[in-house]
């Protein structure tokens, strides 16, 4: 009995607060006492004056530093708070949310750190494009000093332990991000695999972690790196794989990057009755996917309605008519932003599921599907 008590008793303290998931260490029991204590009279109030990556109500980390690694892409290193587990597995993705101009936008970005090690800090490494608002922000406007909000890393496109005799990795841009983990982590656990990697990019100096992939090439045995320069080589045709690697049919492959990528190795893989060995994982939704996709979405309360395309979310097009749209995460995670469907159709981009009339529905992972009313 008296046992039972105290393990209640440890996990009601080293706990944040309902719903926010942390990592086990007795190191936490004085900070969750602390959180208990200001809770939820004074949310945080106190523990932030303390030290800001203290939170009662969700993980935070500190942006340390910002490397950069080609002319549009950079490393940004994060010292995760309170509550962070660094037992992430190598190619899993991180939540990241960072506050510009009064408010937050999040995105998932792969970890290129080793689970368990760089001073339990965390890396993400960013290549900014022309339509990625936050990437662009990350790469080239945020500085050491800056509090980020953090989700705990999830994703199945991630190295097993032990990893498999043979491996075949195929990425291209920054799909390169999650594969540089496994290969970091590879190194060091001091385990040895016959690793084949096939990188595009467009020219050498668009390749992220370059002289990092070069000198692995060079000093570990079991390590082939073919780069695919696409501006001068043309792209991968993956037809002429076997020309690459022979055995890639014995191998276990993970491949990432562009959709157009994903999708003729899918194919290639599914031809060839090898399918159970790839590992992809999607993290957005092509806008012609399901083409013509999108409709009129009208605000039943507030007698609003917006015209949008397939890859613009709910949550979006009642902010774009000035509608004070529930939100937390903007990721698909806290469900503070569910609201009910009055009428018609909406697609969730991740998963591709239809939901109809009555359903509870993400406005901010939820796009139309046809005409639709929410009720807000």
């Amino acid at each position: 009995m008296m046992g039972s008590t105290l393990r209640s008793l440890t996990r009601w303290s080293t706990a944040p607060a309902r719903g926010v998931e942390t990592a086990k260490s007795w190191v936490n029991v004085p900070r969750g006492l602390a959180a208990r204590a200001t809770t939820p009279l004074l949310p945080d109030d106190y523990l932030k004056m303390l030290n800001p990556l203290w939170s009662a109500r969700e993980l935070r980390g500190l942006i340390v530093d910002v490397h950069p690694e080609t002319a549009d892409s950079a490393t940004v290193t994060i010292k995760p708070g309170w509550g962070f587990s660094g037992k992430y597995r190598p190619g899993q993705y991180v939540g990241i949310g960072l506050r510009i101009d009064g408010r937050w936008h999040w995105r998932s970005y792969s970890l290129t750190s080793i689970p368990r090690r760089d001073n339990k800090n965390i890396t993400i490494t960013v290549k900014a494009t022309p339509e990625g608002f936050l990437s662009t922000h990350l790469v080239n406007g945020v500085e050491p000093g800056i509090i980020v909000r953090l989700a705990s890393p999830k994703g199945e496109f991630a190295l097993p332990d032990p990893p498999p005799a043979k491996i075949l990795f195929v990425t291209a841009g920054s799909g390169i991000t999650p594969v540089m983990a496994m290969l970091r982590t590879l190194n060091a656990r001091k385990q040895h695999a016959d690793i084949v990697h096939i990188h595009s990019a467009p020219s050498a100096d668009d390749v992220i972690f370059r002289d990092e992939l070069r000198e692995l090439d060079e000093s570990r045995d079991g390590y082939r790196l073919h780069l695919q320069l696409t501006e001068t080589e043309g792209h991968l045709d993956f037809n002429e794989l076997a020309d690459i690697v022979a055995d890639w049919q014995e191998r276990s492959a993970w491949v990432c990057g562009p959709t157009a990528l994903l999708d003729a190795a899918e194919d290639v893989w599914k031809k060839a009755d090898a399918g159970d060995l790839l590992h992809m994982e999607r993290f957005t939704i092509a806008a012609t996917d399901k083409g013509g996709e999108g409709g009129t979405v009208t605000f039943a309360i507030s007698d609003k309605e917006i015209e949008i395309d397939g890859a613009t979310s709910l949550l979006e097009a009642g902010e774009k008519v000035g509608i004070q749209m529930p939100f937390g995460c903007r990721m698909g995670i806290c469900q503070t932003c569910v609201l009910p469907l009055e009428s018609g159709h909406v697609r969730d981009f991740r998963s591709g599921t239809e939901h109809g009339e009555g359903d509870r529905i993400q406005t901010c992972i939820s796009t139309a599907s046809g005409n639709c009313t929410l009720k807000i």
